[in-house]
């Protein structure tokens, strides 16, 4: 059966797809309450707010600041680019594949 999943987002859509390979029963309920869009955008926006909160708090944390920003650009991004995998790794396992 096709979805018609419209504006889940991208962290909603990888949700999708884990239910899809792992939990079709769950799907197949929410198709029938006519939930499955709605459960989708609720699961992308806790996991967007979940991913912004955690990367500014490891900034914070780990030093990264505008003023490395403005100093040494390639050493902050490289900084923003570990935060960034790490916390998405973190939403993965918290949020999207639960």
């Amino acid at each position: 059966m096709k979805d018609n999943l419209k504006d889940i987002g991208i962290l909603g859509r990888r949700h999708y797809d884990y239910l899809k390979a792992n939990k079709p029963t769950v799907i197949n309920v929410m198709r029938m309450n006519g939930t499955l869009n709605s459960y989708l955008k609720g699961v992308n926006e806790q996991a967007e707010e979940m991913l912004f909160q955690l990367i500014k708090q490891m900034a914070k944390a780990e030093g990264v600041t505008e003023e490395l920003k403005a100093t040494d650009q390639l050493k902050w991004v490289g900084m923003m680019n570990n935060i960034h995998n790490r916390t998405e790794e973190i939403v993965k396992s918290e949020v999207l594949f639960t």
